[in-house]
Protein backbone atom coordinates (compact mmCIF):
# COMPACT_ATOMS: atom_id res chain seq x y z
CA UNK A 1 0.00 0.00 0.00
CA UNK A 2 1.52 3.35 -1.00
CA UNK A 3 1.49 6.51 1.15
CA UNK A 4 -1.25 8.22 -0.84
CA UNK A 5 -3.62 5.29 -0.40
CA UNK A 6 -2.80 5.05 3.31
CA UNK A 7 -3.64 8.74 3.79
CA UNK A 8 -6.94 8.38 1.90
CA UNK A 9 -7.91 5.61 4.30
CA UNK A 10 -6.78 7.48 7.42
CA UNK A 11 -7.97 11.00 6.65
CA UNK A 12 -11.55 11.90 7.75
CA UNK A 13 -13.88 13.51 5.20
CA UNK A 14 -14.55 16.81 6.98
CA UNK A 15 -12.18 19.64 6.16
CA UNK A 16 -10.97 20.63 9.66
CA UNK A 17 -10.40 17.04 10.67
CA UNK A 18 -8.67 16.39 7.38
CA UNK A 19 -6.29 19.27 7.96
CA UNK A 20 -5.52 18.06 11.48
CA UNK A 21 -5.04 14.49 10.28
CA UNK A 22 -2.86 15.70 7.43
CA UNK A 23 -0.58 17.50 9.88
CA UNK A 24 -0.57 14.40 12.08
CA UNK A 25 0.21 12.07 9.17
CA UNK A 26 3.04 14.30 7.99
CA UNK A 27 4.53 14.14 11.49
CA UNK A 28 4.19 10.36 11.58
CA UNK A 29 5.85 9.98 8.19
CA UNK A 30 8.65 12.35 9.21
CA UNK A 31 9.19 10.49 12.49
CA UNK A 32 9.29 7.19 10.58
CA UNK A 33 12.81 8.13 9.47
CA UNK A 34 14.91 7.82 12.69
CA UNK A 35 17.07 10.79 13.48
CA UNK A 36 20.79 10.24 13.93
CA UNK A 37 21.99 10.65 17.52
CA UNK A 38 25.44 12.02 18.36
CA UNK A 39 27.42 12.74 21.52
CA UNK A 40 28.40 16.40 21.87
CA UNK A 41 29.41 16.69 25.53
CA UNK A 42 30.57 14.56 28.47
CA UNK A 43 31.32 15.00 32.17
CA UNK A 44 32.76 12.64 34.77
CA UNK A 45 33.08 12.37 38.56
CA UNK A 46 34.83 9.07 39.28
CA UNK A 47 37.27 7.19 41.51
CA UNK A 48 39.96 8.08 38.94
CA UNK A 49 39.23 11.77 39.49
CA UNK A 50 37.07 14.43 37.87
CA UNK A 51 37.07 15.63 34.29
CA UNK A 52 36.80 13.48 31.17
CA UNK A 53 40.26 14.12 29.75
CA UNK A 54 42.01 13.58 33.08
CA UNK A 55 40.12 10.38 33.83
CA UNK A 56 40.67 9.04 30.31
CA UNK A 57 44.43 9.64 30.64
CA UNK A 58 44.49 7.93 34.04
CA UNK A 59 42.63 4.95 32.59
CA UNK A 60 44.94 4.57 29.58
CA UNK A 61 47.99 4.79 31.85
CA UNK A 62 46.73 1.91 33.98
CA UNK A 63 46.06 3.89 37.16
CA UNK A 64 43.69 2.56 39.83
CA UNK A 65 41.07 4.44 41.85
CA UNK A 66 40.52 1.65 44.40
CA UNK A 67 41.64 2.12 48.00
CA UNK A 68 41.27 0.63 51.46
CA UNK A 69 38.28 1.55 53.63
CA UNK A 70 40.03 2.89 56.71
CA UNK A 71 37.03 3.93 58.81
CA UNK A 72 36.42 1.92 61.97
CA UNK A 73 32.85 1.16 60.83
CA UNK A 74 34.25 -1.06 58.05
CA UNK A 75 36.87 -2.81 60.19
CA UNK A 76 34.91 -5.99 60.91
CA UNK A 77 33.48 -6.47 57.42
CA UNK A 78 34.78 -9.18 55.07
CA UNK A 79 35.36 -6.60 52.32
CA UNK A 80 37.34 -3.48 53.21
CA UNK A 81 38.10 -1.96 49.81
CA UNK A 82 36.11 0.43 47.62
CA UNK A 83 36.50 2.92 44.78
CA UNK A 84 35.70 6.37 46.19
CA UNK A 85 35.69 9.76 44.50
CA UNK A 86 38.86 11.61 45.58
CA UNK A 87 38.00 14.76 47.52
CA UNK A 88 39.97 17.98 47.92
CA UNK A 89 39.77 21.74 47.48
CA UNK A 90 43.32 22.39 46.29
CA UNK A 91 44.02 19.73 43.65
CA UNK A 92 42.44 20.35 40.26
CA UNK A 93 41.04 16.89 39.54
CA UNK A 94 39.74 16.14 43.03
CA UNK A 95 36.16 16.93 43.91
CA UNK A 96 35.29 20.02 45.88
CA UNK A 97 31.50 19.68 46.09
CA UNK A 98 30.83 23.09 47.60
CA UNK A 99 32.49 24.70 44.59
CA UNK A 100 29.61 23.41 42.46
CA UNK A 101 26.71 23.00 44.88
CA UNK A 102 25.98 25.49 47.71
CA UNK A 103 26.24 23.98 51.17
CA UNK A 104 22.59 24.80 51.85
CA UNK A 105 21.54 22.82 48.78
CA UNK A 106 23.61 19.78 49.78
CA UNK A 107 21.28 19.32 52.75
CA UNK A 108 18.36 18.82 50.36
CA UNK A 109 19.88 16.23 48.03
CA UNK A 110 21.62 12.89 48.14
CA UNK A 111 25.38 12.79 47.48
CA UNK A 112 24.74 10.94 44.22
CA UNK A 113 22.57 13.82 43.02
CA UNK A 114 25.35 16.29 43.82
CA UNK A 115 27.80 14.14 41.84
CA UNK A 116 25.39 14.20 38.91
CA UNK A 117 25.15 17.99 39.00
CA UNK A 118 28.94 18.31 38.86
CA UNK A 119 29.24 15.89 35.95
CA UNK A 120 26.35 17.57 34.15
CA UNK A 121 27.95 20.99 34.43
CA UNK A 122 31.10 19.67 32.79
CA UNK A 123 29.08 17.92 30.07
CA UNK A 124 26.98 20.98 29.23
CA UNK A 125 30.02 23.26 29.22
CA UNK A 126 31.78 20.74 27.00
CA UNK A 127 28.82 20.70 24.60
CA UNK A 128 28.47 24.48 24.84
CA UNK A 129 24.77 23.95 25.34
CA UNK A 130 23.19 26.52 27.66
CA UNK A 131 19.98 27.53 25.88
CA UNK A 132 18.40 30.79 26.99
CA UNK A 133 15.39 30.65 24.67
CA UNK A 134 12.19 28.78 25.49
CA UNK A 135 12.38 26.52 22.45
CA UNK A 136 15.86 25.29 23.33
CA UNK A 137 14.89 24.60 26.92
CA UNK A 138 11.64 22.90 25.94
CA UNK A 139 13.46 20.60 23.52
CA UNK A 140 16.11 19.52 26.06
CA UNK A 141 15.33 16.58 28.31
CA UNK A 142 17.02 14.81 31.19
CA UNK A 143 17.36 11.10 31.94
CA UNK A 144 19.56 9.95 34.81
CA UNK A 145 19.92 6.47 36.24
CA UNK A 146 20.50 5.56 39.88
CA UNK A 147 20.75 2.03 41.19
CA UNK A 148 20.40 2.51 44.95
CA UNK A 149 19.23 5.26 47.26
CA UNK A 150 21.45 6.40 50.11
CA UNK A 151 21.12 3.71 52.80
CA UNK A 152 22.93 5.98 55.30
CA UNK A 153 20.09 8.49 55.07
CA UNK A 154 17.51 5.80 55.72
CA UNK A 155 19.37 4.12 58.59
CA UNK A 156 20.30 7.40 60.32
CA UNK A 157 16.81 8.88 59.95
CA UNK A 158 15.20 5.74 61.33
CA UNK A 159 17.51 5.77 64.33
CA UNK A 160 16.97 9.49 64.90
CA UNK A 161 13.21 9.10 64.85
CA UNK A 162 13.22 6.19 67.29
CA UNK A 163 15.48 8.09 69.70
CA UNK A 164 14.21 11.68 69.41
CA UNK A 165 10.86 11.60 67.63
CA UNK A 166 9.54 12.50 64.19
CA UNK A 167 10.29 16.22 64.50
CA UNK A 168 14.00 15.51 64.23
CA UNK A 169 13.69 13.89 60.80
CA UNK A 170 15.13 16.03 58.01
CA UNK A 171 12.18 17.60 56.10
CA UNK A 172 14.10 16.82 52.92
CA UNK A 173 14.44 13.14 53.80
CA UNK A 174 12.01 12.00 51.09
CA UNK A 175 13.53 14.12 48.27
CA UNK A 176 16.98 12.89 49.31
CA UNK A 177 16.07 9.22 48.87
CA UNK A 178 13.96 9.45 45.70
CA UNK A 179 16.08 8.20 42.74
CA UNK A 180 14.39 10.57 40.26
CA UNK A 181 15.47 13.71 42.13
CA UNK A 182 18.86 13.67 40.39
CA UNK A 183 17.08 14.25 37.09
CA UNK A 184 14.71 16.66 38.81
CA UNK A 185 17.44 18.85 40.28
CA UNK A 186 19.29 18.90 36.97
CA UNK A 187 16.14 19.91 35.12
CA UNK A 188 15.42 22.66 37.62
CA UNK A 189 18.97 24.02 37.62
CA UNK A 190 18.99 24.56 33.85
CA UNK A 191 15.23 24.98 33.18
CA UNK A 192 15.12 21.97 30.87
CA UNK A 193 11.47 21.16 30.18
CA UNK A 194 11.87 18.23 27.81
CA UNK A 195 11.27 14.60 28.86
CA UNK A 196 12.32 14.07 32.46
CA UNK A 197 13.13 10.44 33.28
CA UNK A 198 14.77 8.32 35.93
CA UNK A 199 15.99 4.82 35.17
CA UNK A 200 16.58 2.43 38.05
CA UNK A 201 17.57 -0.93 36.63
CA UNK A 202 20.30 -1.80 39.12
CA UNK A 203 23.74 -1.92 37.48
CA UNK A 204 22.25 -1.31 34.02
CA UNK A 205 20.72 2.05 35.02
CA UNK A 206 23.31 4.32 33.38
CA UNK A 207 23.29 2.49 30.06
CA UNK A 208 19.49 2.23 30.04
CA UNK A 209 19.36 6.00 30.56
CA UNK A 210 21.53 6.56 27.50
CA UNK A 211 19.54 4.05 25.46
CA UNK A 212 16.19 5.63 26.33
CA UNK A 213 17.57 9.11 25.65
CA UNK A 214 18.78 8.04 22.22
CA UNK A 215 15.35 6.58 21.51
CA UNK A 216 13.62 9.82 22.49
CA UNK A 217 15.82 11.76 20.09
CA UNK A 218 15.48 9.21 17.29
CA UNK A 219 11.69 9.42 17.47
CA UNK A 220 11.64 13.23 17.66
CA UNK A 221 10.51 13.68 21.29
CA UNK A 222 13.59 15.78 22.09
CA UNK A 223 16.44 17.50 20.29
CA UNK A 224 18.91 17.21 23.19
CA UNK A 225 19.05 14.78 26.11
CA UNK A 226 21.29 15.14 29.14
CA UNK A 227 21.71 11.57 30.34
CA UNK A 228 23.84 9.17 32.34
CA UNK A 229 24.00 7.75 35.83
CA UNK A 230 25.02 8.54 39.39
CA UNK A 231 25.68 6.53 42.53
CA UNK A 232 27.00 7.12 46.06
CA UNK A 233 26.06 3.98 47.96
CA UNK A 234 29.30 2.95 49.68
CA UNK A 235 28.45 2.55 53.38
CA UNK A 236 28.95 -0.13 56.03
CA UNK A 237 25.36 -1.32 55.57
CA UNK A 238 25.63 -1.56 51.79
CA UNK A 239 29.00 -3.30 51.94
CA UNK A 240 27.66 -5.73 54.54
CA UNK A 241 24.60 -6.47 52.40
CA UNK A 242 26.65 -7.21 49.28
CA UNK A 243 29.01 -9.31 51.40
CA UNK A 244 26.04 -11.38 52.54
CA UNK A 245 25.27 -11.97 48.86
CA UNK A 246 28.89 -13.12 48.47
CA UNK A 247 29.26 -10.61 45.65
CA UNK A 248 32.22 -8.51 46.84
CA UNK A 249 35.93 -9.18 46.68
CA UNK A 250 37.29 -10.20 50.08
CA UNK A 251 40.72 -11.60 49.24
CA UNK A 252 42.62 -8.39 48.54
CA UNK A 253 41.90 -6.16 51.55
CA UNK A 254 45.60 -5.42 51.97
CA UNK A 255 46.16 -4.92 48.22
CA UNK A 256 43.17 -2.78 47.20
CA UNK A 257 44.42 -1.88 43.72
CA UNK A 258 44.51 -5.60 42.87
CA UNK A 259 41.00 -6.38 44.15
CA UNK A 260 39.02 -5.77 40.96
CA UNK A 261 40.34 -8.20 38.35
CA UNK A 262 37.85 -8.90 35.54
CA UNK A 263 38.38 -12.19 33.66
CA UNK A 264 41.36 -13.12 35.84
CA UNK A 265 41.38 -16.68 37.23
CA UNK A 266 41.74 -15.36 40.81
CA UNK A 267 38.78 -12.94 40.67
CA UNK A 268 36.58 -13.28 43.74
CA UNK A 269 33.97 -10.53 43.50
CA UNK A 270 33.40 -6.91 42.56
CA UNK A 271 34.56 -3.72 44.27
CA UNK A 272 31.91 -1.11 45.08
CA UNK A 273 32.45 2.31 43.56
CA UNK A 274 30.78 5.70 43.40
CA UNK A 275 30.55 8.65 41.05
CA UNK A 276 28.61 10.03 38.11
CA UNK A 277 28.93 10.33 34.35
CA UNK A 278 26.75 12.49 32.11
CA UNK A 279 26.57 12.65 28.32
CA UNK A 280 24.87 15.21 26.10
CA UNK A 281 23.12 13.41 23.26
CA UNK A 282 21.86 15.45 20.37
CA UNK A 283 19.95 15.19 17.14
CA UNK A 284 22.63 15.30 14.43
CA UNK A 285 20.92 18.02 12.41
CA UNK A 286 20.56 20.14 15.56
CA UNK A 287 24.24 19.64 16.41
CA UNK A 288 25.45 20.48 12.92
CA UNK A 289 23.28 23.59 12.71
CA UNK A 290 24.93 25.03 15.82
CA UNK A 291 28.44 23.86 14.83
CA UNK A 292 28.77 21.60 17.86
CA UNK A 293 31.79 19.35 18.29
CA UNK A 294 30.78 15.73 17.75
CA UNK A 295 32.58 12.96 19.65
CA UNK A 296 30.79 9.89 18.32
CA UNK A 297 27.46 8.53 17.16
CA UNK A 298 25.04 6.30 19.07
CA UNK A 299 23.96 3.85 16.37
CA UNK A 300 21.63 1.64 18.37
CA UNK A 301 20.73 -0.12 21.57
CA UNK A 302 19.10 -3.36 22.62
CA UNK A 303 17.64 -4.69 25.84
CA UNK A 304 16.39 -7.98 27.21
CA UNK A 305 15.58 -9.94 30.34
CA UNK A 306 17.13 -13.15 31.60
CA UNK A 307 13.87 -14.36 33.18
CA UNK A 308 16.03 -16.44 35.49
CA UNK A 309 17.02 -15.26 39.01
CA UNK A 310 16.93 -12.12 41.20
CA UNK A 311 20.73 -11.74 41.45
CA UNK A 312 22.46 -14.42 39.34
CA UNK A 313 22.82 -14.21 35.55
CA UNK A 314 21.37 -16.92 33.35
CA UNK A 315 24.26 -19.34 32.82
CA UNK A 316 23.37 -20.00 29.17
CA UNK A 317 24.06 -16.36 28.22
CA UNK A 318 20.89 -16.19 26.10
CA UNK A 319 19.43 -13.07 27.75
CA UNK A 320 22.63 -11.06 27.40
CA UNK A 321 23.17 -12.24 23.83
CA UNK A 322 19.67 -11.06 22.91
CA UNK A 323 20.51 -7.52 24.09
CA UNK A 324 23.67 -7.53 21.95
CA UNK A 325 21.86 -8.89 18.87
CA UNK A 326 19.08 -6.34 19.21
CA UNK A 327 21.55 -3.47 19.52
CA UNK A 328 23.32 -4.55 16.35
CA UNK A 329 19.99 -4.96 14.58
CA UNK A 330 18.79 -1.47 15.49
CA UNK A 331 22.20 -0.08 14.55
CA UNK A 332 22.15 -1.94 11.23
CA UNK A 333 25.63 -3.26 12.03
CA UNK A 334 26.98 -6.70 11.17
CA UNK A 335 28.84 -8.55 13.96
CA UNK A 336 32.01 -8.48 11.84
CA UNK A 337 31.99 -4.66 11.89
CA UNK A 338 32.46 -4.51 15.68
CA UNK A 339 36.06 -3.95 16.75
CA UNK A 340 35.77 -3.23 20.47
CA UNK A 341 33.63 -4.36 23.40
CA UNK A 342 33.55 -2.58 26.74
CA UNK A 343 32.37 -5.49 28.85
CA UNK A 344 30.18 -5.28 31.91
CA UNK A 345 32.60 -7.76 33.53
CA UNK A 346 32.43 -6.95 37.23
CA UNK A 347 35.13 -9.40 38.40
CA UNK A 348 32.69 -12.01 39.71
CA UNK A 349 33.42 -15.65 38.86
CA UNK A 350 30.09 -16.41 37.22
CA UNK A 351 29.23 -13.02 35.72
CA UNK A 352 32.41 -12.64 33.66
CA UNK A 353 32.13 -16.21 32.38
CA UNK A 354 28.51 -15.79 31.28
CA UNK A 355 29.26 -12.54 29.45
CA UNK A 356 31.95 -14.20 27.35
CA UNK A 357 29.54 -17.04 26.60
CA UNK A 358 26.94 -14.49 25.43
CA UNK A 359 29.49 -12.72 23.23
CA UNK A 360 30.51 -16.04 21.64
CA UNK A 361 26.86 -16.70 20.77
CA UNK A 362 26.71 -13.42 18.83
CA UNK A 363 30.19 -13.06 17.34
CA UNK A 364 31.41 -16.63 16.95
CA UNK A 365 34.99 -16.81 15.70
CA UNK A 366 35.04 -13.06 15.08
CA UNK A 367 35.21 -12.57 18.86
CA UNK A 368 38.91 -13.43 18.69
CA UNK A 369 39.45 -10.31 16.54
CA UNK A 370 37.65 -7.96 18.93
CA UNK A 371 39.44 -5.93 21.62
CA UNK A 372 37.55 -6.65 24.84
CA UNK A 373 38.15 -4.23 27.74
CA UNK A 374 36.80 -4.46 31.28
CA UNK A 375 37.63 -1.10 32.82
CA UNK A 376 36.19 -1.92 36.26
CA UNK A 377 39.65 -3.20 37.09
CA UNK A 378 40.65 0.46 37.36
CA UNK A 379 37.57 2.17 38.81
CA UNK A 380 35.54 -0.55 40.47
CA UNK A 381 31.83 -1.05 39.93
CA UNK A 382 29.85 2.18 40.10
CA UNK A 383 26.54 0.27 40.17
CA UNK A 384 23.90 2.57 38.63
CA UNK A 385 26.58 4.88 37.22
CA UNK A 386 28.78 2.11 35.80
CA UNK A 387 27.23 1.95 32.34
CA UNK A 388 27.36 5.72 31.91
CA UNK A 389 31.02 5.99 32.92
CA UNK A 390 31.98 3.10 30.67
CA UNK A 391 29.93 4.58 27.80
CA UNK A 392 32.14 7.67 28.08
CA UNK A 393 35.16 5.39 27.67
CA UNK A 394 33.60 3.77 24.60
CA UNK A 395 33.01 7.18 23.05
CA UNK A 396 36.61 8.17 23.76
CA UNK A 397 37.88 4.91 22.27
CA UNK A 398 35.87 5.43 19.09
CA UNK A 399 37.11 9.00 18.78
CA UNK A 400 40.76 8.52 19.74
CA UNK A 401 41.53 5.05 18.41
CA UNK A 402 42.88 3.86 21.77
CA UNK A 403 41.38 0.96 23.73
CA UNK A 404 41.78 1.07 27.54
CA UNK A 405 43.35 -1.84 29.43
CA UNK A 406 41.82 -4.52 31.63
CA UNK A 407 43.82 -4.16 34.85
CA UNK A 408 44.97 -7.06 37.03
CA UNK A 409 44.49 -9.61 34.28
CA UNK A 410 47.46 -11.80 35.19
CA UNK A 411 46.16 -15.37 34.88
CA UNK A 412 43.93 -16.18 31.90
CA UNK A 413 42.10 -19.50 31.80
CA UNK A 414 42.52 -21.77 28.81
CA UNK A 415 39.04 -21.07 27.40
CA UNK A 416 39.86 -17.34 27.23
CA UNK A 417 43.41 -17.64 25.94
CA UNK A 418 42.53 -16.92 22.30
CA UNK A 419 40.67 -13.70 23.12
CA UNK A 420 42.18 -10.21 23.11
CA UNK A 421 41.24 -9.02 26.60
CA UNK A 422 43.60 -6.00 26.41
CA UNK A 423 45.47 -7.21 29.45
CA UNK A 424 47.08 -4.48 31.57
CA UNK A 425 48.16 -2.17 28.73
CA UNK A 426 46.21 0.03 26.33
CA UNK A 427 46.09 -0.94 22.66
CA UNK A 428 45.95 1.08 19.47
CA UNK A 429 42.70 0.42 17.62
CA UNK A 430 43.84 -0.19 14.07
CA UNK A 431 41.04 -0.58 11.56
CA UNK A 432 40.53 -0.15 7.86
CA UNK A 433 37.09 1.37 8.31
CA UNK A 434 34.83 3.01 10.84
CA UNK A 435 35.47 2.24 14.49
CA UNK A 436 32.37 0.51 15.93
CA UNK A 437 32.03 -0.63 19.55
CA UNK A 438 29.45 -2.03 21.93
CA UNK A 439 28.94 -1.47 25.65
CA UNK A 440 27.24 -4.14 27.77
CA UNK A 441 25.48 -3.53 31.08
CA UNK A 442 23.66 -6.14 33.16
CA UNK A 443 21.76 -5.75 36.42
CA UNK A 444 20.08 -7.67 39.22
CA UNK A 445 16.70 -8.95 38.17
CA UNK A 446 18.19 -10.15 34.88
CA UNK A 447 18.00 -6.79 33.11
CA UNK A 448 20.38 -6.41 30.16
CA UNK A 449 21.19 -3.52 27.84
CA UNK A 450 23.74 -3.03 25.07
CA UNK A 451 24.73 0.23 23.39
CA UNK A 452 26.29 0.38 19.93
CA UNK A 453 28.53 3.41 19.45
CA UNK A 454 30.66 4.38 16.45
CA UNK A 455 33.20 6.88 15.25
CA UNK A 456 31.32 9.84 13.79
CA UNK A 457 31.26 10.08 10.02
CA UNK A 458 29.49 12.85 8.12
Amino acid sequence: MDTAMLLRILLPRNGGGARRMSRWSAGVLKAAVPRRVVVTGMGVVSPLGCGVQHVWTQLLEGQSGISKLEAESFAKLPCRVAALVPRGATEEHKLDLEKFVPKSDLRTMAPATAYALVAAQEALDDAQWHPKDEQGRNETGVSLGMGMVDLVDIADSSQLMSQRGHSRVNPYFVPRILPNLAAGHLSMRYCFRGPNHCLSTACASGSHSIADSARLIREGSAKVMVCGGCEAAVSPLAVAAFCRLRALSTGFNDEPTRASRPFDKSRDGFVMGEGAAVLVLEDLEHAVNRNARIYAEVLGYGSSGDAHHPTAPSTDGLGASLAVRRALEVADVEPEEVGHVNAHATSTPMGDEVEIKALRLVFGDHLEKIRISATKGAHGHLLGAAGALEAVFVVMACQSGWVPPTLNLDLISEDLSKLNLVANEKQKWETGGRRVAIKNSFGFGGTNVTLCVAQYED
